[in-house]
C-alpha cells in the first residue's frame, strides 16, 4: 500500500506537469530566474522568442536575452534592487528591447513579478514581443499623414482660383513695372530716368518676393514629408495659416484680428499639420460669414498651465445642436457643398499632439472653435 510519502510525490509530479503544461500553453513568454539572475525555467513561447530551446537557456544568466548596455548591467540592476529594495520594473512593467539568438533586437512589453519558494526570492518575467503592434502604429501614422495630405489637396482645389487671382496680381504688376522700364530707358538716360527707372525696378523686385511668398507657402502647406514634430513658433504657425487662409476673402470685408499670448508661444508640434488645421478652421469661420451683416474673425491663443489654447471665432450663422454633436466625425458637414472631412480631419491631428479640439456658441452671434496643443518644454 502506498504511504503518505508516495503520495506526496504523487502530487508533485501532477503539480509539476500542470506546470509545465501552462508554460506550454501561454502566448507570451515566461521566464523565471532566480535572485542571481540565472534562469530556472523557459517557456515555449520563450523558445520559440528568443530562438533558445529550454536545456540552452536554462541554467545561464538572464542577460543572454538582452542588447547592450542592458546585458552588461543587469547583475547591477539585481544587485540594487536587493540593497535598496527601489523598484524599476518589479509590479510595473515597461517597453524595452529584447535580443534574440540570431543578434537581432526587437521591442518588448516586459512585466516582471516577485515572489519567495522555500526562502528563496524568485522572479517571473512575462515578455510580451510588440514588434506588430509597432508595425501597426506606424502604418497609422503614415495613413493619417497620408489622410492629412488629401485633405489639404482637397482644400487647396477650393482655393485654386482665388490662389490664381491672387498671384496674377503681382504678375501683372511685375510685368507693367518692366515694361515702364524698358520705355524709360528707351530715350536719353538722364538723371530724372534712371531714378524712375531704379524705382520700378525695386517695386518689381517687391512684387516678385510677393509672388514668391505666396507660391511658398502654398508649397509648404501641400507638401507630403513624413511628421516632423519640433519646437515650433506659435506665432509664425498663425500668422502663416492665416495669411494663406485669407487669400481671395479681402472683398468680402471682413474684420481679423489676431491676438497671440507671447508667454506661451512655443509649441511641440508638426507645423503643416497644425497650420492645416487652422487653415481649415479660418476658412470654415470666413464661409460661414458670407450671409452675415457683422463680419470678424478673431485668432487668439492663451497659455495656461502646460498647454496652450487656440481660439478661432467668427460672427456668422451658426451651428445647428443636431450637427455640432456629431460635427468632427466623418462626412458630416454644416456646408450646402463639401465632403465633411476637414474638421475630421482636423480632431485626428490636433489629438495624435496630445490635444483635444470642441466647438461653442460664440456669445456674440457665430461660433468659436477651440483645440489645445501641448507646450514646448524648453
Amino acid at each position: 500500500m502506498d504511504g503518505p510519502a508516495d503520495h506526496s510525490h504523487t502530487s508533485l509530479v501532477g503539480q509539476e506537469e500542470h506546470f509545465r503544461s501552462i508554460l506550454a500553453t501561454v502566448p507570451d513568454a515566461m521566464v523565471l530566474i532566480d535572485e542571481k539572475g540565472i534562469i530556472l525555467s523557459f517557456s515555449a513561447a520563450a523558445e520559440k522568442m528568443f530562438g533558445y530551446a529550454e536545456d540552452e537557456a536554462v541554467g545561464e544568466n538572464v542577460s543572454m536575452l538582452m542588447p547592450s548596455p542592458d546585458r552588461e548591467r543587469h547583475d547591477g540592476y539585481l544587485k540594487n534592487y536587493q540593497d535598496t529594495g527601489v523598484r524599476k520594473i518589479i509590479g510595473i512593467g515597461r517597453v524595452t528591447t529584447a535580443r534574440h539568438r540570431d543578434g537581432n533586437t526587437f521591442p518588448i512589453e516586459l512585466t516582471v513579478g516577485e515572489t519567495w519558494v522555500e526562502g528563496q526570492r524568485i522572479f517571473t518575467g512575462f515578455i510580451h514581443d510588440i514588434t506588430q503592434r509597432r508595425e501597426t502604429d506606424l502604418r497609422l501614422r503614415d495613413l493619417q499623414t497620408e489622410l492629412a495630405h488629401v485633405g489639404r489637396l482637397s482644400e487647396m482645389g477650393m482655393l485654386a482660383s482665388s490662389l490664381a487671382h491672387e498671384l496674377n496680381q503681382p504678375l501683372t504688376a511685375i510685368a507693367s513695372y518692366c515694361e515702364g522700364v524698358a520705355d524709360l530707358l528707351s530715350g536719353d538716360p538722364d538723371a530724372e530716368r534712371i531714378e524712375t527707372a531704379r524705382e520700378a525696378l525695386r517695386e518689381t523686385a517687391d512684387q516678385a518676393l510677393r509672388a514668391g511668398q505666396i507660391v511658398k507657402r502654398m508649397r509648404d502647406f501641400l507638401s507630403h514629408g513624413q511628421t516632423e514634430y519640433r519646437v515650433e513658433s506659435l506665432a509664425r504657425i498663425v500668422t502663416e495659416a492665416n495669411a494663406l487662409a485669407l487669400v481671395g476673402s479681402q472683398e468680402h470685408g471682413i474684420d481679423v484680428q489676431v491676438e497671440i499670448d507671447p508667454s506661451a508661444d512655443q509649441v511641440f508640434v508638426d507645423r503643416i499639420q497644425i497650420q492645416q488645421v487652422l487653415f481649415n478652421l479660418i476658412r470654415n469661420a470666413i464661409e460661414a460669414m458670407m450671409d452675415a451683416l457683422h463680419r470678424s474673425l478673431t485668432i487668439l491663443t492663451e497659455g495656461a498651465d502646460d498647454v496652450v489654447t487656440i481660439s478661432v471665432e467668427d460672427t456668422g450663422s451658426g451651428i445647428d445642436d443636431s450637427v455640432a454633436a456629431q460635427l468632427f466625425q466623418p462626412f458630416i458637414t454644416s456646408k450646402p457643398s463639401g465632403m465633411g472631412i476637414g474638421l475630421s480631419i482636423s480632431r485626428t491631428i490636433i489629438e495624435a499632439h496630445g490635444g483635444r479640439i470642441w466647438c461653442e456658441a460664440n456669445p456674440a452671434g457665430g461660433t468659436i472653435f477651440r483645440f489645445t496643443l501641448p507646450k514646448a518644454e524648453i
